[in-house]
C-alpha cells in the first residue's frame, strides 16, 4: 500500500506546509534529473513498451484508494511501483511513481493541485530511493530467484515505505497539528505489515513479466485486488459502527438541548489528546468511542436534576453521581465495546482519589479515563450549560486545567492537552459561536458545579 496525504480543497495551507511542499517538489525535481543522468531510460520498444504496461497497472492500483480514519490515504500502488523499478531501474519508477498514483479525486477536482503535486513528487522520491538500494546492491542482471534478491527487494521495499509514510505523516502532522511521531506510529501501526507484505509480491510480478510476459502477470490482479477490498471493508465497517454509535451519542445529548453535540465534541478532544500521547490506533478508538459514550448513564437522571438551572442539592448529586455506574453497566453487556465501559465509569475518577464513584487514585485510573475528564471538563466549561449561562472563555478553561492537574486530573494528561489544536482554539469547537475560543493573553479561573467531595474544581454533570 502506498500512503499519501489527504488533503481537500478547502483546507487552510500553514506557512510551514507550504515550505514543506517546496522542499519536497525541489528534492523529487532534482532526483529525477539525477536518476535520469545516471540511470537513463533505454529507448528500445520493449523498454516503453514496459513502462507504459507498469503504468497502466499503478493507474489502476490508484484510482480507489482508501482513506484511513486519521487523515491518511493508502493504495495498493507499491507493487507495480516496485516491479517496474527491479526491472527499469529508478528513473522507471520515477515515472511509474508519479504517473501512476493518479487518483479519480484529483481529476474530479477534489484535492488541491497543490496537494496533488505533494503526493505525486512524495511516491517519486520514495521510488527512487527504494530502487536505488535494489540496483546498488543486486543490479538487474542477478538471478531473480536467489534468496539474496528477494531479501534486497524486501530492503528497497522497506526504505520505499519508511520514506513514503515519513512524507505523507509530515503533512498529516501539519495539517492536523499532531506529532509527527504519532501520526507515523498509528500508520504503521494501521496498514504498514500490509503494505509490507506487497513486496514480495511485487518481485514476483517483476521477475513472471521478464520471464513468461506481461498477461500472466495480470494474474497477481487478484491478490492486489483482494488487499484492497480486505482493507477497505475493515476501513467502512469501522466507519459504519462509528457513525451508530455518534447516532445514538446524539440521542443522549438531545434530552438537554444545551449538550447539542457534547458528546461528539469530547470525544474529538479527547482523541486529539491522545494521538499528543502517542497513543495506538486501538487505544484513539476507544477515546473516540468512549468519548461518544461516556454520559450514556445519564439516560437513567430524571429531567428534573439534570436540566436543573442551579446548584444541586446533597440528594440531587448523589443521583448525578450515579451516571457513570449506570452508564457502565448499560454498556457491560455490549462484547465490542467492552473497553469503553472502563472509561465510561472511571472518567470522574480524581487524581488524588477525591473523585467518584470508586474513588480511584493516580494511575489506578486508566489512562485512557483520565485523558477523558480532561476532555470532558474542558468542553463543558465552554460551553452554555443550565447552570452556566456564560460559558468560561479558552483562556478561563486552559487556566482552571492547569490549576487543577495535580489534584482533579493528570498533569501529563494536562500537558498534553495543551498542545492539542484544541489549547490553541484552532480544533473543530473553535467555530461554535456561543464559545470565546481565543487564544489566551492573560490568566482566569472557571468552575462548574462542585460535587460533594473537594469543591473548587473543574468537574462536569
Amino acid at each position: 500500500m502506498a500512503g499519501s496525504s489527504d488533503v481537500r480543497i478547502g483546507t487552510r495551507v500553514e506557512p510551514r506546509l507550504w515550505l514543506l511542499i517546496g522542499a519536497v517538489t525541489a528534492a523529487a525535481a532534482a532526483l529525477f534529473l539525477a536518476s535520469s543522468a545516471r540511470h537513463p531510460l533505454s529507448d528500445s520498444r520493449d523498454s516503453l513498451a514496459q513502462l507504459g504496461f507498469w503504468t497502466v497497472v499503478a493507474l489502476v492500483t490508484s484510482s480507489f484508494p482508501v482513506s484511513t480514519p486519521r487523515g491518511s490515504v493508502v493504495s495498493v500502488s507499491i507493487a507495480p511501483i516496485l516491479a517496474s523499478g527491479f526491472l527499469g531501474g529508478p528513473t522507471a519508477a520515477a515515472i511509474v511513481g508519479f504517473v501512476g498514483i493518479l487518483e479519480v479525486r484529483e481529476l474530479r477536482g477534489e484535492v488541491p493541485w497543490y496537494g496533488t503535486l505533494y503526493n505525486h513528487c512524495s511516491t517519486l522520491i520514495a521510488a527512487v530511493l527504494g530502487v536505488l538500494v535494489y540496483s546498488a546492491t543486486v543490479g538487474h542482471s542477478a538471478n531473480p530467484w536467489a534468496p539474496r534478491t528477494l531479501a534486497v527487494a524486501m530492503l528497497a521495499g522497506l526504505v520505499f515505505f519508511v520514506v513514503a509514510e515519513v512524507l505523507a505523516a509530515a503533512s498529516v502532522a501539519i495539517r492536523q497539528g499532531r506529532a509527527l511521531r504519532a501520526v507515523i506510529a498509528n500508520d504503521v501501526r494501521a496498514y504498514g505489515m500490509t503494505f509490507l507484505g506487497l513486496v514480495p509480491l511485487a518481485w514476483l510480478m517483476a521477475f513472471t513479466y521478464e520471464l513468461i510476459g506481461p498477461l500472466v502477470t495480470l494474474v497477481f490482479a487478484l491478490p492486489l485486488y483482494t488487499t484492497r477490498a480486505a482493507y477497505r471493508s475493515v476501513v467502512e465497517l469501522r466507519h459504519m459502527f462509528t457513525q451508530t454509535v455518534r447516532a445514538l451519542a446524539s440521542a443522549i445529548d438531545a434530552r438537554d438541548p444545551s449538550t447539542k453535540r457534547h458528546s461528539e465534541h469530547v470525544s474529538g478532544i479527547a482523541v486529539e489528546i491522545g494521538q499528543e500521547l502517542g497513543l495506538r490506533e486501538a487505544d484513539l478508538e476507544v477515546l473516540e468511542w468512549g468519548g461518544l459514550f461516556h454520559d450514556i448513564g445519564k439516560i437513567g437522571i430524571s429531567d428534573a436534576v439534570l436540566l436543573k438551572p442551579g446548584r444541586l442539592d446533597r440528594d440531587e448529586r448523589v443521583q448525578m453521581n450515579q451516571h457513570p455506574v449506570k452508564g457502565a453497566e448499560i454498556l457491560a453487556n455490549a462484547d465490542r465495546l467492552s473497553a469503553v465501559v472502563p472509561l465510561v465509569r472511571f472518567h470522574h475518577e480524581w487524581y488524588n482519589g477525591s473523585g467518584y464513584p470508586d474513588r480511584l487514585i493516580g494511575e489506578e485510573i486508566p489512562l485512557l479515563a483520565r485523558i477523558l475528564a480532561v476532555a470532558d471538563a474542558f468542553e463543558a466549561m465552554t460551553a452554555v450549560r443550565p447552570y452556566q449561562p456564560v460559558p468560561k472563555s479558552l483562556e478561563k478553561a486552559l487556566t482552571e486545567l492547569r490549576r487543577c492537574a495535580g489534584t482533579q486530573f493528570d498533569p501529563q494528561v494536562v500537558d498534553a492537552f495543551m498542545r492539542t489544536r484544541t489549547a490553541r482554539g484552532e480544533g473543530e469547537i473553535s467555530a461554535d459561536p456561543e464559545r470565546d475560543m481565543r487564544p489566551p493573553t492573560a490568566t482566569g479561573s472557571a468552575l462548574e458545579h462542585p460535587p460533594l467531595v473537594p469543591s473548587n474544581s473543574a468537574q462536569t454533570r
